[in-house]
């Protein structure tokens, strides 16, 4: 039997990957009856799937007879090209480093893994032949496999996944919970088998329909459907201690199209035809995860009355969910609150796989032999512990990223035994010490010039802004008093009690001292704070005296809008938007006819007060004016849905969303086509009523 295999692997070889004579007698002396020939058959059959070159096959078939006789591949070595020769070291080096089970960096291991092996190639097999020895073990297991399957479990799966190997990434995952919970799974996978069949013709029933939307919208979009694995139920069981029929996601849909305006659009006609579950729709477009992810998340209930999950996002969001900084949602199922440049570089690898099957084998094979991690160095405490910082960094970089207090108090560091200078940059592989005083004073602003990282830059200023906070108090005072002056007002008129109470508490600032220290170090405007004044006093001091002329707003018989007496063109301005309702005055511009601004518009200081004149409205039935309401809530998942409902419910116009996270808070813009002043303080009255919104009144974008 194995005499029979060993033919059958190399008949495979040598039929599908171009090999010279020599290849061949090579390859004829590597195989040999000890190795694992089922192993061997599997993966070289992966790896000519993979479209991957006689380098990697050659590599690997003598890494097998490696594991069974050290002396005879050694012999062989000195047969292979330079290249076979790189990625056979690389794998005995990557076997070294996976053996590392019990540490507590996993994380470190991850990067070492790759970082290890320059040749990509080498991963793809690695993690090949990973896949083989999981799917192949059987209960019970040894203490030696149950190591392994735990191994698998916190280095491979997650590896696979940030690689965009999804399905492997699945088939790993999976082993892992038939191994490690063998009754479970067997549960699991009697249930979802007797659904299968059921869950597929509903996915092709939804699907038929929301094409359907799209059709009716003339949209151009693409539409694609999934049953959630067994290990991913599992984990979503145990993770958030969840029922199975509290899975509201185990068939799921994702529509992609090409703009966020189809997004909306296509969401809206999906909540027309199923019912959407209550607390279900998560606006991620308007309010992004921490890091970056952005679609429309809803979850609806179809026909045979069980739920399903619809993601709905522009290609753009797509692109950037799966590739951006190795993927956002990689990020967030591991819940990482941002990318580091690891995540980044793995972008590159990951639509390389992708854009595979469009390239030449050649093309392929150069691409995955690139370095992945050039310009990236890694160095370690003198405990062992893996840092990964980019070229040029220094030991101030390295003593900020141990600890703030320790990077505040530095003196000194050595390096390799040797003590350095702080602004010694580092090398690969360095061990490095830092030296540290309580009579240290802190940092230099020097320090600055001599960092690599922006985090360590933010660290130092955020000392320097915490010492001279005094300091930066008495010049803040400076600058703001003299940006007053510029816009001739007094400090009595604009400083008073009322509006810098007004104005701490829209810029978040407990007291006047944290307003101060603000514009003084830098990091608060004075002309933003400054302008706010301005507006809460044109606010109280409307202009009381103006000219008689008067402008009476009517529509000419082409619908323009016109002064009644005049015949002057009309236009509202853009800095203030007045509706109907407004008290507004005019603006005699030159050459632009009359320009109408709110009497409560902070610009007016600016104009000339001899072109001012008043001006009234008219009635004028089916006129239309865009409104912008800010709106200030608690943060919430479905803030979003619930204030889109609310102005739907009214009938009213969405022309407009922009939205921002404010620490806790949730803060955003949204722009409302309105008939008058009234119902906008309809609008702004029901936006309050709803319970996660703190505050809702008339403003302008950003």
């Amino acid at each position: 039997m194995s005499q029979n295999l060993m033919e059958k692997i190399k008949d495979n070889i040598f039929s599908h990957v171009k090999l010279s004579l020599n290849d061949k007698k090579l390859i004829n002396d590597i195989i040999c009856e000890e190795m694992n020939l089922k192993r061997v058959d599997v993966i070289t059959d992966m790896i000519m799937s993979m479209k991957l070159d006689k380098d990697s096959i050659i590599s690997f078939l003598l890494y097998q007879l490696f594991k069974v006789d050290e002396k005879k591949a050694d012999e062989i070595e000195k047969r292979l090209s330079e290249d076979s020769i790189e990625m056979f070291e690389t794998y005995k080096i990557i076997k070294d480093i996976s053996q590392l089970t019990l540490s507590e960096e996993i994380e470190d291991i991850k990067r070492m893994f790759i970082a290890m092996s320059k040749d990509m190639r080498v991963v793809f097999i690695k993690l090949a032949g990973i896949f083989y020895d999981i799917s192949v073990l059987n209960l019970p297991l040894s203490e030696r496999e149950k190591s392994f399957v735990k191994q698998v479990e916190e280095i491979h799966v997650p590896l696979a996944e940030r690689l965009g190997f999804d399905r492997l990434k699945q088939d790993l995952a999976d082993n892992v919970i038939r191994l490690l919970h063998p009754e479970e799974y067997k549960r699991l996978e009697e249930t979802v088998a007797s659904k299968y069949e059921e869950n597929e013709k509903q996915l092709a029933l939804t699907k038929s329909k929301i094409q359907k939307i799209l059709d009716d919208l003339k949209i151009k979009g693409e539409i694609v459907t999934r049953q959630k694995h067994i290990s991913s139920i599992y984990n979503k069981l145990h993770s958030k201690n969840l029922r199975i029929n509290q899975i509201y996601d185990i068939i799921a849909m994702r529509v992609i199209v090409d703009t966020v305006e189809e997004c909306y659009a296509v969401l809206g006609r999906i909540h027309g035809l199923y019912k959407p579950m209550a607390g279900r729709v998560k606006d991620y477009i308007a309010n992004p995860k921490p890091n970056g992810y952005k679609s429309l998340h809803t979850t609806i209930i179809v026909e045979n009355q069980h739920p399903m999950e619809v993601q709905i996002r522009t290609y753009k969001m797509h692109k950037e969910s799966e590739y951006g900084g190795v993927c956002a949602h990689w990020l967030y199922k591991e819940h990482k609150s941002k990318k580091n440049e690891f995540d980044s570089r793995m972008t590159w690898f990951r639509e390389t796989v992708e854009n595979a099957k469009n390239m030449s084998n050649e093309d392929f094979i150069n691409t995955l032999k690139s370095d992945l991690y050039d310009g990236v160095i890694f160095v370690q405490t003198p405990k062992g512990r893996v840092l990964e910082f980019p070229e040029g960094a220094t030991a101030i970089d390295f003593a900020y990223a141990i600890h703030t207090d320790i990077g505040n108090s530095c003196v000194g560091a050595r390096i390799n035994q040797k003590m350095r200078p702080l602004n010694t940059p580092l090398s690969n592989g360095d061990i490095i010490e830092i030296i540290t005083s309580t009579q240290s004073k802190g940092p230099s602003r020097d320090w600055l010039k001599m960092v690599r990282c922006n985090s360590t830059k933010s660290k130092i200023r955020a000392f320097f802004k915490s010492e001279m906070k005094e300091e930066n108090i008495k010049t803040g005072k400076t600058i703001l008093s003299e940006q007053i002056q510029a816009k001739n007002f007094s400090i009595s008129q604009l400083l008073t009690e009322e509006y810098l109470t007004e104005v701490l508490d829209r810029f978040n600032f407990e007291s006047e001292d944290e307003l101060f220290a603000s514009i003084g170090g830098g990091s608060l405007s004075a002309g933003q704070v400054v302008g706010k004044f301005i507006a809460l006093w044109n606010r109280d001091h409307k202009i009381q005296t103006l000219p008689t002329k008067v402008v009476q707003l009517k529509k000419n018989k082409d619908g323009v809008l016109i002064d009644g007496d005049s015949g002057l063109l009309v236009r509202f301005a853009g800095c203030c938007t007045p509706i109907e309702g407004d008290e507004i005055i005019g603006y005699i511009s030159r050459g632009k006819g009359v320009t109408i601004h709110r009497q409560s518009c902070p610009n007016l200081k600016y104009l000339e007060p001899e072109r001012l004149i008043g001006a009234q409205w008219q009635v004028r039935e089916g006129s239309s004016f865009l409104a912008h309401i800010k709106v200030e809530a608690e943060k919430a998942d479905n803030n979003i849905a619930k204030l889109t409902t609310i102005i739907s419910n009214l009938k009213v116009p969405i022309r407009s969303f922009e939205a921002k996270d404010i620490g806790d808070r949730f803060d955003c813009v949204v722009g409302v086509e309105v008939k008058n002043a009234d119902q906008l303080g309809k609008i702004i009255s029901s936006i309050k009523s709803l319970s996660d919104v703190i505050d809702a009144y008339r403003s302008e974008k950003w």
